[in-house]
């Protein structure tokens, strides 16, 4: 199925994709990626870049920036988009959250922004987070995630599998804030909110921060 997607529907998911997340960027969302984004600083690796939503929101202690992007049309829209705005400060790789191409201990922060829903193994790319994170650093995140409310969750679990299908992959099911709990991170700064104009599935929202539990690394 991965290749029939990619070969009819990849490029225009890119579009598709993008111009929706514009919108809803534009009707509230880019407020909550500000409020997020601007806690960056240092070295910073941003998950699943997408085509690039986040990229004009960080703030200037972020002294190098390192994208990831694993879909090859996602990629060639955010590459037009690097050299459109002439980001050369910017390194872009090609590489799934579950296999960083980056050295143990090499960023100060780790940005997931509306990719854990997406990632097949989102607890393994957390694991690759702990690693390439420096002891002192941060992970940031804002993702969509299952309802607190049972009955509402079960909606989401209704829709998914058609959701998934239209959406290459995203999971409106998917307990992301559990995910990080039972990570290598602590959640230290958590406010949950609803995600602005996007499907009634899409609405429960998390974001914050967390750190590497003590115990991470130390056998």
């Amino acid at each position: 199925m991965g290749r029939v997607y990619e070969a009819t529907c990849g490029r225009s998911f890119a579009a598709w994709y993008g111009l929706s997340m514009r919108l809803i960027d534009e009707w509230g969302l880019r407020e909550i990626r500000r409020e997020v984004l601007t806690q960056a600083s240092g070295r910073t690796l941003d998950l699943g870049s997408g085509t690039g939503a986040n990229l004009c929101l960080y703030a200037p202690e972020v002294d190098e920036l390192v994208l990831t992007e694993p879909e090859v049309h996602m990629q060639r829209s955010l590459r037009r988009r690097l050299a459109a705005e002439r980001r050369t400060d910017v390194e872009l790789f090609q590489a799934p959250a579950e296999e960083l191409p980056f050295t143990d201990s090499s960023f100060d922060c780790v940005v997931c922004t509306m990719v854990l829903c997406t990632i097949p193994l989102p607890a393994t790319a957390l694991t690759e987070a702990a690693r390439v994170l420096k002891p002192d650093g941060k992970l940031l995140f804002l993702e969509h995630v299952r309802s607190e409310d049972p009955g509402f969750a079960r909606l989401q679990d209704r829709w998914e599998k058609p959701w998934r299908f239209l959406t290459a992959g995203c999971h409106c099911n998917r307990d992301s804030l559990a995910t990080i709990e039972s990570s290598p991170f602590t959640v230290e700064r958590l406010r949950r909110s609803q995600m602005p104009m996007a499907p009634l599935i899409l609405k429960p929202l998390v974001y914050g921060s967390a750190t590497l539990a003590a115990a991470w690394g130390s056998s």
